[in-house]
């Protein structure tokens, strides 16, 4: 009897365990209630359901979550084919709704007389038959400027105008006032004691505007000009003695009347430098020391050069290589 009785008590307790393994309806229902079914694309017209899943971070049988499903959105967002996106629970499934961008039908250039469309046409990023984004046109309206600033043009306005069409599409237009042409009205020097600002002047490549000067580009502003004016003071003052000059700074100031440019470069000289000696340590090779000192353009007692240095030093290495050094390394 004590044997029957255990028996009964162990098949009690494994039966007691295998009971909660049957789920009701109830459970499982409640369980699948927290999985992704479908997932339902609304309000697409030219771009396919497909295209539109395939940025998704979540699928059907996924739980919900809500961090992939805002990793969805931020996604869709930054593929540019969007204007609005929503992403919402309908039941068990999923809901994307897409409000598409417009097509880019045509895009014109209307008022420009001093740059030409096909000059525009290479800078701006928005084309024929591609998806419009306002983040582009701003982007585009900001180019267009750049292309009138380098041509002169420092007041020039961008306006871009939007046509809507048929079917989402837009007509783009960019409205231009070009303005007048920004000149340099004048070109100062602060920190010049060595050389006059008219010997500056003449050293850089832009110039103060003058009525006779009608036909000319150098009296334009541009940026790219004055960075280069800028290597040409630090060359002119290298060559003359002056080695540790630098321009300190290069400001362009737009006057009142939008129309020309005051230019101010404030430079800092430094001590003017002479040469003192002039050696040469050939090492322990056999070159002949008067062919290297012809070599030298440099004298005792000459205003330090740095263009002379650096053609020193290539006319010491052809010498080098005509005795049969073709890797000597010659330092100053």
């Amino acid at each position: 009897m004590r044997y029957q009785s255990v028996i009964v008590a162990v098949f009690a307790c494994v039966l007691c365990f295998a009971l909660p393994v049957i789920a009701p309806p109830a459970f499982v229902e409640a369980a699948q209630a927290q999985t992704v079914g479908r997932i339902i694309v609304e309000g697409n017209q030219r771009i396919e359901s497909e295209t539109v899943l395939s940025y998704m971070q979540i699928g059907p049988g996924d739980p919900f979550d809500s961090e992939k499903i805002n990793e969805s959105l931020k996604i869709l967002f930054q593929t540019g084919l969007f204007s609005d996106v929503r992403i919402f629970r309908r039941g068990g499934n999923l809901v994307v709704v897409v409000e598409e961008n417009p097509m880019i039908n045509r895009v014109n250039f209307e008022g420009n007389s001093e740059v030409k469309d096909k000059d525009l046409e290479k800078e701006v990023e928005l084309k024929e038959r591609t998806m419009f984004t306002r983040a582009k046109v701003q982007s585009d309206v900001q180019r267009i400027i750049a292309v009138y600033r380098r041509s002169g043009y420092y007041s020039a306005r961008v306006e871009p105008k939007i046509i809507r069409l048929p079917q989402n599409r837009v007509d783009l237009v960019y409205e231009i006032t070009e303005g007048v042409e920004t000149k340099v009205r004048s070109i100062t020097f602060v920190g010049n004691e060595a050389f006059s600002d008219s010997d500056l002047r003449s050293r850089i490549t832009t110039t103060e505007t003058a009525w006779w000067k009608f036909m000319a580009t150098s009296d334009r502003y541009d940026p790219d000009r004055l960075n280069y004016d800028k290597e040409l003071l630090r060359r002119y003052y290298l060559k003359n003695g002056f080695a540790d000059f630098r321009v300190i700074s290069a400001d362009a100031e737009l006057a009142p009347d939008g129309e020309s440019f005051y230019i101010t470069f404030t430079v800092e000289e430094g001590p003017l430098y002479k040469v003192n000696s002039v050696a040469i340590n050939k090492g322990e090779t056999n070159l002949d020391e008067g062919s290297l000192r012809n070599a030298v353009q440099l004298a005792p007692g000459e205003d330090y050069d740095s263009i002379k240095v650096d053609k020193s030093v290539e006319n010491i290495t052809i010498e080098a290589g005509k005795a049969g050094f073709a890797f000597a390394k010659v330092e100053p």
